[in-house]
């Protein structure tokens, strides 16, 4: 923030300096040598800075240019298919079918088709008749007494503080206008999410929007908002893959009045929610928990989000649905791919296993207990494109949410500024000045025709592939070259019998 102040000044003196050269060049250049002869004393004189105090004045201009650096990297030197965390090929993807502009290709596709870890989809010279209709899937198992048809293709969860109220409005009219739904995110349920989309509310470690003064979980005031029509579905966040293990954070900057009201914490302090959850402590205490929470809710669904840790612990949570009996509706799979505002940068890089081995192991390890059949699996590590949408639903999910995509369909350029309230498209700011950017009005059309036009595109792939139901989905039709050695998923990742944990030992 220092060196932004420090260079803006620099910029209007010398604006001002050329201003005077114009009118008065003799005084100009008098007021430009004095001012270049002080900016030296300052900086041979200073200490903080080593380079400026050895290069004095020039020195400058590397910290301008490391300001600048991300701007100059995307828009002149990045490939089109090697940027991150998002490369320019999928964020243009979202732009054009947010915009309904062309969404064509010319000239072939620029991938790496020799490349390790291509993938690629099998087609059938016998495609089925295309389905204009959005496919749905049904959220609910035996204990559900209200269970929800759900898209194939959702809002991940985002909440109220980390994006603006602009972007939730306009997210949840998407969501109202193309018949899907909306996570809330763990920031609780505000004003702005109340505009007729459907809900999947979120608690996470913080309770916020169900807690006591003191942090811990209300149940009382659960009841309060589970009960809302506009709430389908409940969903349990033990942890998201880019910061798993670490809890949410908000930094004091985004946490206005009205967002400490609507969390029930104090305002403009930086808000960190528990590592893990005190209403519950292993495995038994989760389910129990979810047992809760349907009960208070009128019986809607209920399941938990998690980035994959320790394997077994989730083995144990499989063997104490059959010992109490108790299961979930839904397990949302994120990967360590994940995105967030705010993260410790280890956590993002190393913690949590990654998408695709997450969710083949959850999906192979719920059929090796018998327990798929009832259980919903919903997937959300950087879903993009329609070929995402069937790779996920060939390895094994049921649903897929975006989050990153659905913000780029807002107008999100991938500035990676969401930690520091500064995002210049109002995306991921509270600050009036940037918000005014996103108009509601404008971009919740964009939201609804990115998800239509990437399930339409969906349905061409699944046409392609000869299938007429999306059972028939399912890992051969999905090739993976490894190495110089390509094989099907089913080949690379052979999927579990229903059952099989009961008759033979678990595999390490």
């Amino acid at each position: 923030m220092r060196k932004a102040i420090l260079f803006t000044n620099i910029i209007i003196l010398i604006v001002a300096i050329i201003v005077c050269t114009a009118i008065w060049p003799i005084y100009g250049f008098s007021i430009l040598g004095l001012a270049v002869f002080g900016l030296g004393i300052y900086d041979i004189t200073q200490t903080k800075h080593a380079i400026t105090r050895n290069f004095p004045v020039i020195g400058h201009m590397r910290y301008l240019l490391e300001m600048i650096g991300p701007e100059i990297h995307q828009y002149f030197i990045e490939d089109d298919t090697d940027g991150k965390p998002i490369d320019r090929n999928r964020r243009t993807y979202v732009y054009q079918r947010a915009k309904l502009e062309r969404s064509t290709h010319p000239f072939g596709t620029e991938l790496n088709v020799e490349a390790d870890n291509y993938k690629w989809m099998k087609h059938s010279i016998y495609p089925s008749k295309l389905q204009h209709e959005q496919p749905r899937v049904l959220v609910g198992g035996p204990e559900c007494s209200q269970p929800y048809s759900s898209s194939i293709f959702n809002i991940s969860a985002m909440s109220y503080g980390s994006l603006s109220k602009n972007a939730i409005m306009a997210l949840n009219l998407g969501a109202k206008a193309g018949d899907f739904s909306h996570n809330t995110g763990e920031g609780a349920i505000s004003d702005y999410h109340k505009h007729g989309g459907d809900l999947v509310w979120e608690i996470g470690t913080g309770y916020f929007g169900c807690r006591t003064e003191e942090g811990e979980f209300s149940p009382e005031n659960f009841k309060k908002n589970a009960v809302l029509p506009e709430v389908k579905m409940i969903e349990i966040k033990i942890s998201q893959g880019a910061k798993p293990g670490h809890g949410g954070v908000l930094p004091a900057s985004k946490n206005t009045e009205e967002i400490a009201k609507i969390r029930g914490v104090k305002p403009h302090t930086e808000v960190l929610s528990p590592p893990g959850h005190s209403a519950f402590k292993d495995a038994e205490g989760l389910l129990k928990f979810v047992k809760q929470l349907r009960e208070l809710s009128g019986g809607k669904p209920v399941g938990f989000k998690l980035c994959v840790g320790r394997k077994e612990e989730f083995r144990d949570i499989c063997e104490q649905m059959l010992i109490t009996g108790i299961q979930p509706d839904f397990i949302t799979v994120d990967g360590a791919e994940g995105g967030t505002g705010a993260a410790p940068i280890d956590f993002s890089n190393y913690v949590g296993m990654p998408w695709e081995e997450a969710l083949i192991f959850v999906v192979d390890t719920l059929n090796g207990y018998r327990l798929k059949d009832h259980i919903t699996i919903i997937t959300a590590t950087k879903i993009f494109t329609a070929f995402d949408i069937f790779k996920a639903l060939c390895i094994g999910a049921d649903v897929c949410n975006s989050a990153r995509g659905m913000m780029l369909a807002l107008g999100c350029i991938q500035a990676l500024k969401c930690d520091t309230n500064k995002c210049p498209t109002g995306v991921a700011s509270n600050d009036p000045a940037f918000m005014r950017g996103l108009v509601v009005a404008e971009k919740w059309e964009r939201v609804k025709n990115y998800q239509a036009e990437t399930l339409k595109e969906f349905a061409e792939l699944f046409a392609a592939a000869g299938c007429v139901s999306l059972r028939e989905l399912d890992r051969n039709l999905i090739n993976k070259r490894i190495i110089d050695d390509v094989k099907t998923y089913e080949e690379w990742y052979p999927t579990i019998d229903s059952g099989v944990y009961f008759k033979e030992k678990m595999p390490a």
